[in-house]
């Protein structure tokens, strides 16, 4: 029996840990998507932790976004996009997206209740979609998308406003800002704990 030798195959399962088949290749992309939002989700949260009721709701000038008018379009965005991901389009009727930006938040108390309830309703989804279901089609705004390039889209849509919220916070705290990445002045130090030891490899 004559083998053929595919070196993008080779390189792809060999180097990057992705299984033969595509469904497995899928479903390890989901797995990684899902890690990858749970991470931009707590790094807002360790933004919230460290700013006070009044700051969540500052805004720079009439035309710029507090936190928690961000946290409220997240959290229209998610509603919208993942309840009937697999059989209804992602803009819902019921969705009104300008409002979303007229932030009628008040406390942080509400601010948290509307950042959670759209991130249940992301991850609700994401861990109950099968092999199967990665190879379907969904719709947004009558434009048709892949289930993976849908949950790609949204991968690039909240890490960019998470990235906002961390913005904003970092400079409202000013000198009490605690770092959430490397902070600055210790990459090296960082770098040399992370080479001190073996290798850390997937499994």
């Amino acid at each position: 029996m004559l083998v053929i030798f595919n070196e993008n195959t080779y390189i792809r399962n060999t180097l990057y840990g992705f299984n033969s088949s595509n469904q497995d290749m899928e479903m390890n992309y989901l797995s990684s998507a899902i890690k990858q939002f749970e991470y931009y989700k707590l790094l807002a949260e360790k933004t919230f932790d460290q700013l006070s009721d009044e700051q969540l709701f500052y805004q720079t000038n009439g035309e710029s976004n507090s936190i928690a008018t961000i946290v409220k379009h997240l959290s229209g965005n998610m509603n919208s996009r993942w309840t009937d991901f697999l059989t209804s389009d992602g803009e819902k009727e019921w969705r009104n997206r300008d409002s979303e930006f007229d932030s009628a938040i008040t406390t942080k108390k509400e601010l948290l209740e509307k950042w959670n309830e759209g991130w249940q309703c992301l991850f609700e989804v994401l861990h109950s979609l099968t092999a199967d279901d990665l190879s379907k089609t969904v719709y947004i705004r009558n434009q048709e998308h892949s289930v993976l390039e849908a949950i790609n889209r949204q991968l690039a849509h909240y890490p960019y406003h998470v990235g906002q919220i961390v913005y904003i916070g970092k400079m409202l705290c000013d000198l009490r800002w605690q770092s959430l990445s490397i902070p600055k002045g210790q990459s090296e130090s960082y770098n040399a704990d992370k080479f001190r030891v073996g290798r850390n490899k997937k499994r």
